[in-house]
């Protein structure tokens, strides 16, 4: 059970990140990225409408018959979200005007939806939430170093107006990193999302190649 738990969070957070790895969500990925804070926000709200929906659907799958999967589990991500979009605008109204759209257009993310199908529908109730929460921050992660890349290299500073996107408690997090004449313009705009991404999509690629090749030579050195 506890191996179990272990690769459902390692899965989650990296081997099968859904960014990094499946490359679902581009779209808030590639619009919501332009700083760590607006990524990091954007992250947390669907890691709670993936942990949410993953909870309902592992609860009441008995009830879903096949035919009409697709259609209550949109419903089911649509409810979660409609309830993140309002907690957002009554205690973190900044950050949500700053979201904007994005909000709402996470029940068309494939990500949520995917997880429901390959996972929650098939598991039981507690795996499946646990699936839900580390593939959620593996998302708000991923979403968080593409922003940092793009604001330290574009803006030189990193989680610029924390405090007033997340509140006052999280001022300690901005930072100026690179002086403001040192910065690159393009990678906060559309371009810096494609070439960030593709950056660290293949950063993660060639640290899956070495470990893959580290455990095949310590396996070849035992044998031996």
């Amino acid at each position: 059970m506890a191996t179990q738990y272990r690769t459902i969070i390692k899965d989650g957070l990296w081997d099968n990140n859904g960014v990094l790895c499946m490359l679902l969500g581009m779209c808030p990925t590639m619009a919501m990225t332009t700083s760590a804070t607006n990524g990091f926000g954007m992250g947390l709200a669907t890691a709670v409408v993936m942990a949410a929906s993953n909870l309902l659907v592992a609860t009441f799958r008995g009830y879903i018959t096949h035919e009409v999967r697709v259609p209550v589990y949109i419903l089911i991500v649509a409810a979660m979200v409609t309830l993140v979009d309002l907690t957002m605008n009554a205690w973190m109204h900044e950050l949500y005007k700053v979201l904007g759209l994005f909000i709402p257009l996470i029940v068309s993310n494939c990500l949520p939806l995917a997880r429901l199908e390959a996972f929650a529908a098939k598991e039981p109730v507690l795996p499946s939430l646990v699936d839900g929460i580390f593939m959620g921050l593996g998302f708000t992660l991923s979403l968080t170093a593409i922003g940092a890349v793009r604001e330290i290299i574009g803006s030189g500073t990193l989680f610029a107006d924390a405090s007033l996107l997340l509140g006052p408690a999280f001022k300690f997090m901005e930072i100026r990193v690179l002086p403001s004449n040192m910065s690159v313009l393009m990678m906060v705009l559309p371009p810096g999302g494609f070439l960030a991404t593709g950056l660290l999509v293949v950063g993660k690629r060639m640290l899956d190649l070495r470990a893959g090749k580290q455990i095949s030579m310590g396996g070849a050195h035992a044998v031996g």
